[in-house]
């Protein structure tokens, strides 16, 4: 290849490339600068809510996702940049022959086949790098878009909770804040709603409640697990309604009782916000998503 072609076309990619770089200066803020507010202001609210907020973690956690995605295509354009500079230096160095020379060439037969050969194979190599170079630009422009959607979402949830705070602050001061007792590690609210649960249903699998270092309501005593089986497995059909039971005792006496939050079957219903059952993002697994225990969180 030509020294001139080499440099327009390195010049193209470079250029292709160039869409990715940092914004300028006094441009719109980036969306990692948007992020960490919104993430500043979720974390307020979160306090503010006086607990976990399941619906604000999903859409912060999917925004961040969605970042971390760019970051990686970033730095893999990035090593294909670099890889493309020295494919384009070495096919340079090795002084191949073009296809008219081929024709016209009277010497060695041997030495020209090798020539044709180192040709086909960097033909072959410049594609094959231009392609992915191609897949990587398209899922890098896509990956932005999925960023700009995501930060948009958390934008909205943050919202939709600030317009609630004062029906919460109107939850909070009726029932006030506990702390867990000495000998059970658990709130008082925590251990009569447990107990009310537990005269109204069966319990054949236990109730896991405290959780030494957990940094969520279980950790605080504020939290009960209602097991619907046992070993991470699906609960059979009846266990499954009496689980679906359990949730509906707890919406409809949620408010009564101080109950904050309910997970189920990878859905949460908040007492504070009285948003209805949501989808939870997948855990990855039965118990993680709530699949085989009801998990209810209280003031």
């Amino acid at each position: 290849m030509r020294p001139g072609r080499m440099a327009a076309l390195v010049a193209g990619l470079l250029g292709l490339f160039s869409l990715f770089a940092v914004p300028a200066a006094g441009a719109e803020p980036s969306p990692q600068s948007r992020l960490n507010r919104l993430t500043k202001q979720a974390a307020d609210l979160q306090k503010a809510y006086r607990g976990q907020i399941q619906s604000l973690e999903d859409a912060q956690e999917a925004a961040k996702k969605a970042r971390r995605k760019v970051g990686d295509l970033r730095a893999e354009l990035a090593d294909a940049e670099q890889e493309m500079g020295q494919f384009y230096r070495n096919s340079y160095m090795s002084g191949t022959v073009d296809g008219p020379r081929v024709f016209s060439y009277t010497g060695d037969p041997d030495a020209i086949l090798g020539q044709v050969a180192t040709v086909t194979y960097f033909a072959e190599e410049k594609n094959q790098r231009i392609k992915r170079i191609s897949t990587l630009i398209k899922e890098s422009k896509e990956a932005r878009k999925e960023v700009e959607a995501k930060i948009a979402d958390l934008r909205d949830e943050i919202k939709s909770l600030q317009a609630k705070k004062k029906d919460v602050e109107a939850l909070l001061r009726k029932f006030g804040f506990q702390s867990p007792g000495s000998s059970t590690g658990l709130t008082g609210r925590m251990v009569a709603i447990r107990a009310a649960i537990m005269q109204n249903f069966p319990m054949p699998y236990g109730v896991g409640c405290l959780r030494a270092g957990d940094p969520g309501e279980h950790g605080k005593g504020r939290a009960c697990d209602f097991m619907m089986s046992t070993g991470g497995r699906l609960p059979d059909a009846a266990s499954q309604a009496r689980g679906d039971a359990l949730a509906q005792w707890c919406i409809e006496n949620g408010r009564a009782m101080g109950i904050m939050y309910i997970i189920w079957r990878q859905r949460y219903y908040d007492i504070r916000t009285g948003a209805g059952w949501r989808t939870m993002s997948d855990r990855g697994g039965t118990t993680a998503n709530h699949y085989d225990h009801v998990h209810v969180s209280v003031f």
